[in-house]
């Protein structure tokens, strides 16, 4: 397919007042976490469409085309397709896909980005081999990449697989950003909604050191008398 014709169409669904609006919510201020990041002004629902007309046919060049754009929705539109086409490919288009994923991760630089697509392509590759490339993702310095570490095993606690989960936890736990914590703070709390015992075998023994973002966002959902217990540090290890 003619992929200069993808970006026309696409571009063509661009609106300057939601690029502005999108802008200010991703962080794309001077020291932002998105500095410099440009909006077309495209929402996601819009995206979905483009990805559901365009992944049974887009190759993987074009893909990758659309993953070094300089605009974010673009960057979008490739990652969705790349979900897409994972789920249907067979192994071996599966693992050119999860090679360029992470060979791109530098394009991969918003939390929205991260967040549809880590799961799929990097936690379902790695669903049934060793797990090792997301510890080296959780000890980068990229901000990206330790994101990325701790939301590819969302795909494994869906199988109710904690393990990794909880040891990358445990590896991010004094991480200085809070994008960091939020997504630990998640994890741990899908890991929790399957397996509470789990959640706080590993909160009993950290959380009175954890930021409190994270905790916050680990008990979320506890009943309101134990989320307080752990909010006041009135629990035992």
């Amino acid at each position: 397919m003619n992929i200069r014709a993808l970006e026309r169409e696409f571009r063509a669904c661009a609106d300057a007042e939601d690029a502005v609006n999108l802008s200010r919510f991703f962080k794309t201020g001077p020291g932002d976490y998105g500095e410099g990041d440009i909006f077309l002004g495209i929402r996601v629902p819009v995206i979905r469409k483009f990805t559901k007309k365009y992944a049974s046919e887009i190759t993987l060049n074009s893909v990758q085309a659309l993953l070094k754009s300089r605009y974010h929705e673009e960057r979008l539109l490739a990652l969705l397709i790349m979900v897409e086409q994972f789920k249907s490919s067979d192994t071996a288009k599966q693992e050119d896909l999860y090679n360029l994923y992470l060979s791109n991760t530098t394009q991969i630089n918003n939390w929205d980005l991260v967040d549809l697509s880590a799961l799929h392509i990097v936690g379902g590759w790695l669903e049934s081999r060793s797990r090792e490339p997301l510890y080296q993702l959780a000890e980068s310095e990229s901000l990206w990449e330790r994101r990325i570490a701790i939301l590819a095993t969302f795909h494994f606690i869906r199988q109710n697989d904690f393990v990794d989960t909880i040891a990358i936890a445990e590896n991010l736990r004094n991480d200085d950003h809070d994008l960091i914590h939020k997504a630990v703070g998640w994890m741990l709390r899908e890991v929790g909604n399957r397996d509470l015992e789990t959640e706080e075998k590993f909160l009993k023994i950290y959380y009175k050191e954890m930021p409190r973002t994270m905790l916050r966002y680990a008990i979320e959902r506890f009943p309101e008398p134990l989320r307080l217990a752990y909010l006041k540090g009135l629990i035992r290890h």
